[in-house]
């Protein structure tokens, strides 16, 4: 191989990095801004902001359900373009006050518009990545999206106390507007479709919508993502429950410094070692978090799961991601990364839904051990899975 072909830093990696991470951004700013805007703005109940908050990724879901299959018969390109179209336009509906019903509709079709784009882009740069590097190089893409957990709900609480919703908005389409012309200037390749491709088209199957060859990783992914749901929800109630606020402030910052730090060594480990090098420890340091951050009484101790969690769910996503594609010929690479998009989705979006019937019954402490108990039961799960594949791999050589 030749230091071109296995060269990652390329400006289109580089430059589709930037527009993921400024989408991302757009995504985690709203997502804590939203519920207020809700309650503030049109007299919204709890549950009403909850939906607000919530129905965006229900929209995501979907959005790579039914649309993320297109990509492989109109292109990657085709549908980067559209997607980052319909996100500048259902970024501009907020700025119409039709009341509640019309938020839930625009938080909706924002959502699809999302899941059109981050599948395009997450398929595009998994053609743009060698081979040889595909573990780092998804890796270091994964990056984009981890910078935005940390730095958009940063944005998100200080323009909600230093501005008006409007100029929230207003920012947000801006960023919008900047990664559509970002992706621009990136070179986007075309995969050839094999011959019987016309065939498929014609046969609608659960494969037109799902990759098959990515639902086991997909159903770990659907797990440990559940599990996060329970951090990335209720960590501020938590917060205030033990009386730990300002450190819960920085705890997403500190979860992000910790991936950044890491990922560099996982991305490169994966690629040298198997899949397995990385996520069994990362299963461990995952759950290890949980059950800390359910033992949490002091700053130090929150902050300390918080590196935890970073250093296994963090890891989790982009390994998992790159076993999906992995698993797949190019021309499937598409409905891999939406298969992987749809249970990381499901999990997050569904998540906090589902564990808010389980809060009162258990509290957050108990809710935290229990998500421990999920994902150690998960990397069960996993490891025969693994066992599984590499038998199969063994009987085919």
């Amino acid at each position: 191989m030749s230091q071109t072909q296995s060269k990652l830093w390329t400006k289109d990696f580089t430059l589709m990095s930037i527009a993921n991470f400024f989408i991302y951004l757009i995504f985690y700013l709203l997502l804590v801004t939203m519920a207020v805007y809700a309650v503030d703005e049109f007299g919204a109940s709890e549950s009403q902001a909850g939906l607000v908050t919530g129905i965006f990724i229900i929209g995501t879901l979907i959005g790579r359900l039914f649309l993320g299959r297109l990509i492989t018969t109109i292109g990657n390109k085709k549908m980067l373009f559209v997607g980052m179209v319909a996100f500048i336009v259902t970024s501009c509906l907020y700025f119409v006050e039709g009341g509640i019903s019309f938020l839930l509709l625009t938080r909706f079709l924002h959502g699809v518009a999302l899941g059109m784009v981050s599948t395009a882009t997450g398929t595009i740069v998994a053609e743009i990545i060698p081979a040889s590097r595909k573990g780092e190089g998804i890796g270091y893409y994964s990056m984009s999206i981890t910078l935005a957990t940390a730095v958009g709900p940063f944005f998100g609480l200080f323009l909600s106390q230093h501005a008006s919703f409007r100029t929230i908005f207003a920012f947000c389409l801006a960023l919008g507007v900047i990664s559509y012309i970002i992706s621009l200037f990136v070179k986007i390749p075309v995969v050839k479709k094999p011959a019987g491709e016309k065939a498929e088209k014609e046969r609608l199957s659960l494969s037109s919508f799902i990759e098959p060859k990515a639902l086991p990783i997909a159903l770990v992914v659907l797990f440990v993502s559940l599990a996060y749901s329970s951090v990335l929800s209720f960590i501020n109630f938590y917060a205030i429950d033990i009386d730990l606020v300002e450190a819960a402030s920085v705890f997403f910052v500190v979860y992000a410094v910790a991936i950044l730090v890491s990922r560099p060594f996982t991305g490169r480990l994966m690629d040298a070692k198997g899949a397995k090098a990385v996520m069994l420890p990362a299963f461990v340091l995952f759950a290890a978090g949980l059950f800390l951050l359910s033992a949490a009484g002091n700053t130090m101790i929150l902050l300390l799961s918080g590196v935890l969690i970073g250093l296994g769910f963090g890891n989790m996503q982009s390994v998992t991601q790159a076993i999906a594609v992995k698993a797949v010929p190019p021309e499937r690479v598409g409905l891999a990364t939406s298969t992987y998009y749809i249970s990381l989705d499901a999990g997050l979006g569904f998540g906090p839904y589902v564990l808010g019937f389980l809060i009162p019954l258990t509290g957050y402490r108990s809710l935290y051990m229990i998500m421990g108990i999920l994902v150690a039961a998960t990397l069960v799960l996993y490891y025969f899975q693994e066992r599984k594949q590499s038998r199969t791999v063994l009987a085919h050589e």
